[in-house]
């Protein structure tokens, strides 16, 4: 079930957010966040440009064989894997022609959302939670297209048929259960069992003691477990937590709004 983006009601339970997470929130949104932008749009494009590609892709399947068919788990435990891969690495740690996704997620994602602080506040804080809209066609263009001709050139039409639409799946899958994980805890969709547990995961990944080392899977914990990165919730240290926080704090605040965050009171 696809979560709700809509803003939280008075009835949700929510706590107004630290202070230093409230001035980085007030900075990013004067920054980053045009008055045109849509929450609830952002969310219906990826869903519907998703469910549009998956459908199609499964419109041309005929008679699968059982060899066919597990296209569908190995595709899954492999987009797991990269999932794992690329948020450990270039998300949390700078690599070469990469800056951006880092400047995003671990300077941007990670103060605008710390583990005390999950939950948005309006529809408009869906924009530093969702992936930015063109990057569902980058996707699809640079890696489902190539990587699905190579699939039906060397495997089946059905097996590649299968890869993309378990692909787009799957990236939609990230997208709804990140966006879940920040919405209000009294919401409908974050009191369902399944994403209060995978929630508690994410929430640890976002204490900034814990954010470069553990619960680096979005969405099921295949390679957390794999590489025994996976943390069960418990809190880092103060010491811990306050030294990543130094760290961080100097480079976390949006650019050209990060000296008025300095001043305030």
């Amino acid at each position: 079930m696809a979560p709700d983006p809509t803003p939280p009601s008075a009835d949700d339970e929510r706590h107004a957010p630290p202070e230093p997470v409230r001035r980085f929130r007030e900075a990013y949104r004067a920054e980053f966040i045009g008055p045109r932008y849509s929450g609830p749009a952002h969310f219906a494009f990826v869903t519907l440009a998703a469910l549009s590609g998956i459908a199609y892709a499964l419109g041309g399947v005929r008679a699968p064989t059982p060899a066919e068919l597990a296209t569908v788990p190995l595709t899954f435990v492999f987009a797991n894997l990269a999932e794992y891969g690329g948020h450990r690495h270039p998300m949390h740690r700078p690599w070469r022609g990469l800056g951006l996704v880092y400047r995003r997620h671990a300077r941007q994602h990670h103060h605008f959302y710390t583990h005390d602080a999950m939950a948005l506040e309006s529809s408009r804080d869906v924009q530093m939670v969702l992936f930015p809209p063109v990057l569902l066609v980058f996707f699809a263009l640079a890696f489902v297209l190539p990587a699905g001709t190579l699939v039906y050139l060397f495997a089946s039409p059905n097996a590649a048929r299968l890869f993309a639409a378990t692909a787009v799946g799957y990236y939609l899958l990230y997208e709804w259960l990140h966006l879940a994980y920040h919405l209000p805890p009294g919401s409908f969709v974050a009191r369902l069992s399944l994403v209060r547990a995978l929630r508690a995961l994410h929430t640890a990944h976002h204490d900034l003691g814990l954010m470069g080392k553990y619960n680096f899977n979005i969405t099921f914990p295949i390679g957390d477990w794999l590489f025994g990165t996976r943390h069960r919730g418990r809190a880092a240290s103060p010491a811990a937590a306050a030294s990543a926080g130094a760290r961080a704090d100097a480079e976390a605040a949006p650019e050209g709004a990060r000296a008025d965050a300095a001043r305030a009171p």
